[in-house]
C-alpha cells in the first residue's frame, strides 16, 4: 500500500472519528468526562468499521470533502434568502391558486458527491420544490412552479445560486 493510500485512509478515518464525536456530544447533551471517553473510545471503534462507507476512497481530493470554510459562510445567508423567497411565493400562489405542479429533470455541474446531497436538500428544504432522486448529477426534483420543461432553463431556476456557491466550497 502506498504511503498516499495510508495517509488517504488516516484522514478518512479521522474524519470520520471526529464527526462521530461530534455527533456524540450533541445527542448526548452534556460534556462530563464519562460520557465524553465512552463517546469518544465508541467513535474510535464505529470509525474502524465504517470508514470506508462513511467517505469513499474515491473522493480522495482533500477539497471534495472537506469544506472551504470562507464559501460557506456566504452559502447559510444565501441559502435562508432562498428559503425565505421561495416561502414568500408559495404563499403567493396558494392565495391566488397560481400552481403548477410538474416533474422536472437536469443535471448539476458539481463534482464532489457531497456537494451534490447539499444542494439537493438545499433545494428539498425550500418550499415548493422536493427533490425525489438524485443519481450521480441528475437530479428528480418536483417543482410547485414549473415554468418550462427545458432541462437546462428549470435547473437554472431551481437551482439558482446555490449550485455556483457549492462549486466554492467543494472544489
Amino acid at each position: 500500500m502506498s504511503k498516499t493510500r495510508i495517509r488517504w485512509n488516516l484522514i478518512r478515518y479521522g474524519l470520520t472519528v471526529l464527526f462521530l464525536f461530534i455527533c456524540w456530544i450533541l445527542f448526548s447533551a452534556t460534556l462530563d468526562i464519562p460520557y465524553l471517553v465512552i463517546g469518544l473510545v465508541g467513535s474510535i471503534i464505529i470509525a474502524g468499521v465504517v470508514y470506508n462507507v462513511f467517505i469513499e476512497e474515491y473522493e480522495a481530493g482533500k477539497r471534495s470533502v472537506i469544506p472551504r470554510i470562507f464559501p460557506l459562510l456566504f452559502y447559510f445567508p444565501l441559502l435562508i434568502w432562498a428559503l425565505y423567497s421561495a416561502s414568500f411565493k408559495m404563499f403567493g400562489a396558494i392565495v391566488t391558486g397560481r400552481i403548477r405542479p410538474g416533474i422536472v429533470h437536469f443535471k448539476s455541474t458539481l463534482r464532489s458527491d457531497l456537494a451534490r446531497v447539499v444542494l439537493a436538500h438545499s433545494i428539498t428544504f425550500s418550499p415548493g420544490t422536493i427533490t425525489m432522486d438524485l443519481d450521480e448529477d441528475q437530479y428528480v426534483i418536483h417543482w410547485m412552479f414549473v415554468s418550462t420543461k427545458h432541462a437546462k432553463q428549470a435547473g437554472n431556476e431551481i437551482k439558482g445560486r446555490l449550485e455556483h456557491q457549492l462549486r466554492k466550497i467543494w472544489i
